[in-house]
């Protein structure tokens, strides 16, 4: 067996951050179920914020983040996260981050949503492409091992301390036991638990529900943020940068029905308040074919080349229409999970040795509603956090044997799913199970909604159990772990929707039609669920103010 003093799951930007922020002398590897480029980071667009403007802050970036999360994130760790934005900034330039240029040379920056400054920092529009592959140089630079496509099954916990991880071989088949002093989950959302999502198809909620059976509690899952622009039909992101650059929404009849909704910040509004908007416009017969319209036409052609290459190729690849001459159909679709992995601002959670990170954890600097361009940041800051206090913690950790019993009954349950018969397969409860979500946990919701998801994830759960995989073999077997996926995500899918029917209030990307107002008397508090044999069991923990009171 293995074992390495830091091992974390998952390539993206939150992991490789913190692999590079570990201490050279200690030895870390990553686990991906991916190649480290592959990881769902790489569809970042829009940009990165950070307070480097000169007539900008670090305070001001974090009232307008905990003012656009609805008061419900923690101010000690959105300041931590403001506060050393800038520098990280300043780090990814000096690793080699090709940022955009304004005219004096400086790494441009252009509005978004619910910013009083524009302080986010971008690469035209393939921010996340650009970072990611800077941060795999580094990985290689370090020569930092790679599992290159393995899948984890489960945490190895034993006495209450997280001690590694058994995990699936996915090129030669096979499981195996992985030792490490510390654990860094760094395993991105959970967007697939919608039918249509801007997530990849990896985004399957694996890290979180790895933590939650193993006993961490997940924080504010009922917060799922729906990008307000996906392209129709596929769900593909359409970045905020579009708006950001000065688009326009129209309905059917040409208005701006932003006036409407948020008269002085427009198209820029916070994310919930644009999606709530569109919504709002189709549900009243005012939208095109089930959409709106994002009208780019007159920035001009050579704007939109130099600012939004990839929007524009992505509107004639997968929709026909080229934005220069043609507002594109956006609607919104399930973009980001503001809940995940409870943590402190260090990348703790309530389990020794398992830290978390990314989206998968939930530091709550995003409360109720993130604001875009804080998701890469917060992937840089907080995976960097993990990755230095989990090289504190392994310090002080001596070497011990390990059981194998985690690996033995890891071992039992895949025998047992390969050798079960059946007639239904993985994909078709996971599509129903999107459906469900996407129908009934959408931007509108209802008590009678959500108690139907309920009913039915609780027999999509009991269906799971039973689903049939067709590939008996051990090498690439994707179809064990489309299986091994659907478990994770009627987990996640049963904390969101049991956080959801108890949240008695509308606030940020939780908006109920049975109770549209915000209610800081009774909900200004984190939901925390944690697993047993019957379902979430639901506690709540008080929000951090320091300070900015809520308004």
């Amino acid at each position: 067996m293995k074992v390495h003093d830091i091992l974390i799951v998952g390539a993206g930007l939150a992991g490789m951050r913190a692999a590079i922020a570990a201490p050279s002398h200690l030895d870390v590897a990553v686990l991906s179920k991916v190649h480290p480029v592959r990881s769902h980071s790489v569809a970042a667009q829009g940009g990165i914020n950070a307070a480097i403007g000169e007539n900008d802050s670090w305070e001001a970036h974090a009232f307008d983040t905990a003012k656009g999360g609805l008061y419900l994130g923690d101010q000690d760790a959105i300041e931590a996260m403001c506060r050393e934005a800038p520098g990280d900034i300043l780090e990814l330039e000096r690793m080699g981050v090709i940022f955009s240029r304004n005219e004096q040379g400086k790494i441009a920056q252009r509005p978004f949503g619910g910013a009083g400054f524009p302080r986010t920092c971008y690469a035209a529009d393939r921010t996340g492409h650009a970072i990611l592959h800077v941060m795999y140089e580094q990985l290689l630079k370090r020569q930092i091992f790679v599992y290159e496509e393995w899948y984890v099954t489960s945490l190895i916990v034993e006495d209450g301390v997280c001690r590694g991880v058994v995990a699936w071989d996915l090129i030669h088949g096979g499981l195996h036991a992985i030792g490490a002093k510390a654990v860094i989950l760094a395993t991105g959302g959970s967007g697939r638990v919608f039918l249509t999502s801007t997530n990849a198809v990896i985004n399957t909620g694996d890290g979180m529900a790895l933590a939650y059976k193993a006993g961490a509690p997940l924080e504010d899952m009922e917060f799922v943020q729906f990008h307000p622009t996906t392209l129709k039909d596929t769900g593909i992101l359409i970045t905020e940068g579009a708006r950001g650059e000065g688009g326009y929404l129209l309905n059917t009849l040409g208005e701006r029905f932003m006036k409407k909704y948020a008269p002085d910040q427009m198209e820029l509004a916070t994310r919930s308040t644009v999606s709530l908007a569109i919504g709002q416009e189709i549900l009243e017969g005012r939208g095109v074919d089930g959409c709106v319209l994002l009208d780019l036409r007159h920035l001009g052609r050579e704007r939109i080349l130099e600012r939004l290459p990839q929007i524009r190729e992505l509107s004639i690849e997968f929709a026909g229409i080229d934005p220069i001459e043609t507002p594109i159909p956006v609607r919104p679709g399930a973009h980001y999970q503001m809940g995940g992995v409870r943590t402190n601002q260090w990348g703790e959670t309530e389990i020794p040795g398992l830290y978390a990170a990314g989206e998968c954890a939930c530091v709550s600097v995003h409360g109720a509603n993130r604001l875009g361009g804080n998701s890469l940041l917060e992937t840089i800051v907080f995976g960097r956090r993990a990755g230095l206090r989990a090289a504190e913690y392994v310090r002080q950790v001596k070497p011990r044997a390990l059981s194998d019993a985690t690996l033995r009954a890891e071992e039992t349950r895949i025998r047992r799913l390969l050798a079960r018969h059946g007639s239904e397969r993985p994909w078709q409860v996971r599509e129903e199970l999107g459906r469900v979500m996407s129908q009934n946990l959408g931007i509108f919701r209802t008590q009678q909604s959500m108690q139907e998801a309920w009913e039915k994830v609780r027999e999509l759960k009991a269906r799971t159990s039973q689903v049939y995989v067709h590939d008996k073999g051990r090498i690439f077997n994707t179809d064990l772990i489309q299986a091994l996926e659907l478990e994770s995500l009627v987990e996640i899918a049963e904390t969101i929707v049991a956080g959801a029917l108890a949240r008695e209030e509308s606030r940020g990307a939780h908006y109920r039609s049975d109770f549209p107002k915000r209610d800081d008397a009774n909900w200004l508090k984190h939901t925390l669920a944690y697993r047993t044999p019957d379902g979430p069991s639901l506690k709540y923990a008080p929000v951090t103010i320091t300070r900015f009171p809520p308004k």
